[in-house]
């Protein structure tokens, strides 16, 4: 895998590049304290289904107005956003809005922010609905009922799928990238 450092305003990140120049780029956003290193597995599986692979090492400081900068600085018009944790409350913010650079998403542990959690507040009430296909996987940690209610923010196809695991990067790396490759295919 190549490293990348990429600067963004007074602040810098690194990431991780693989797979082959395609027309797919699949952008991983971790959750925080997750080491990159922890999604070999799933870069591997996407790398053999022909998809270029950006891993962000950390998302600490990461905004959404930062993820279209670091798409610019490698080359990349298009992406599919998937992310765990933080990382997919990052993915849900970064692809809000109407369809346009951001293919499709795929997200776990984590409903839409506007979404009322278990005190009955939503993390982010004003986050707009995504227009674009969303898949939500359901862990160990996350209620499916939320994850549902999810599909009302959402203007395109989408599933909840449940997954059997605490960590789908290190426990269900072959469902998490199953799940991203059935996003980026067009059938």
């Amino acid at each position: 895998m190549e490293s990348r450092r990429i600067t963004v305003g007074d602040r810098a990140f690194t990431v991780r590049v693989d797979g082959p120049e395609t027309r797919h780029t699949v952008l991983l956003l971790p959750d925080e304290g997750d080491l990159v290193d922890g999604y070999d597995q799933v870069v591997a599986r996407l790398t053999t289904s022909d998809l270029r692979t950006l891993a962000v090492e950390s998302i600490d400081g990461l905004t959404p107005a930062d993820v279209p900068v670091l798409l610019d600085e490698l080359g990349v018009p298009y992406a599919h956003v998937a992310g765990r944790g933080a990382g997919a409350d990052l993915a849900w913010r970064v692809c809000a809005g109407t369809f346009g650079r951001y293919i499709s998403m795929v997200v776990a542990d984590r409903a839409h922010p506007a979404v009322p959690g278990p005190g009955g507040s939503a993390a982010d009430p004003t986050c707009r609905p995504l227009e674009l296909p969303v898949t939500v996987l359901v862990t160990k940690g996350m209620d499916r009922a939320t994850a549902e209610a999810s599909g009302r923010f959402v203007y395109g196809e989408f599933r909840v799928v449940d997954v059997d695991a605490d960590d789908v990067a290190t426990e269900a790396a072959h469902e998490l990238a199953t799940e991203i490759v059935l996003r980026t295919s067009l059938w």
